[in-house]
């Protein structure tokens, strides 16, 4: 069973302002709501209401070095931009505008390499990040150990990414994209949708040997 563990996160100077911020507004404000007279009660947040599908998955088994199961609702196509990658692939979301990219690279004594180009695609959000909360993968019976960013803030592009690897011979990352204009806020039922999709995916893994694909 795979284990999630080592959580924590990295909060930024922006993410203490953003606390800051009501504060800031109240002493501001609140000499207008007085000299009006007028009773305030600020009202939460609301978004509009998305219907989400119920879950079912299917097996992904090509003939590809890694298989798992996916959700009936997605779509599987190439990546057009690596054509010369015949193992990365994009599974869409078309209902939520979502693609999870999907790329492997087989291990020739580069793992290093694979998990510093991991780390720098995912500090390339921080800017626009306030959290990132990182989980380790470890499950020995499959083979598989990685590690999931969870991304928080509203203008994170890509709101959960993760890479997963045998420590031998296998390397694949994902990484979760929306096709609208980032704001993971009125997001985040969907986010939090499509994650337990992912966790399902990285949960059910396997690594193939040549001879099965």
């Amino acid at each position: 069973m795979t284990l999630l563990i080592n959580s924590f996160q990295k909060k930024t100077n922006k993410f203490l302002f953003v606390l800051l911020k009501p504060l800031i507004l109240v002493f501001l404000v609140s000499p207008v709501i007085v000299s009006c007279d007028h009773s305030y009660t600020p009202k939460p947040r609301g978004y509009f209401r998305i219907a989400l599908p119920e879950k079912q998955y299917i097996p992904f088994d090509s003939t590809f070095p890694y298989r798992f199961e996916r959700p009936v609702y997605t779509t599987i196509t190439p990546d057009p931009y690596s054509p010369g990658e015949p193992y990365w692939i994009n599974l869409n979301f078309p209902e939520f505008k979502a693609t999870l990219h999907i790329s492997y690279k087989p291990v020739h004594g580069n793992l290093s390499t694979y998990l510093e180009d991991s780390y720098t695609m995912v500090t390339k959000h921080i800017p626009k990040a306030d959290a990132i909360n990182t989980f380790q993968i470890v499950d020995t019976a499959r083979k598989v150990y990685g590690l999931i960013y969870q991304l928080e803030g509203s203008g994170a592009a890509s709101p959960y990414q993760f890479f997963l690897t045998d420590s031998t011979s296998c390397f694949l990352r994902g990484s979760l994209y929306f096709n609208v204009v980032p704001n993971n806020d009125s997001l985040e039922p969907v986010i939090n949708f499509i994650e337990k999709d992912i966790q399902h995916l990285i949960n059910t893994l396997h690594w193939k040997s040549p001879d099965e694909h």
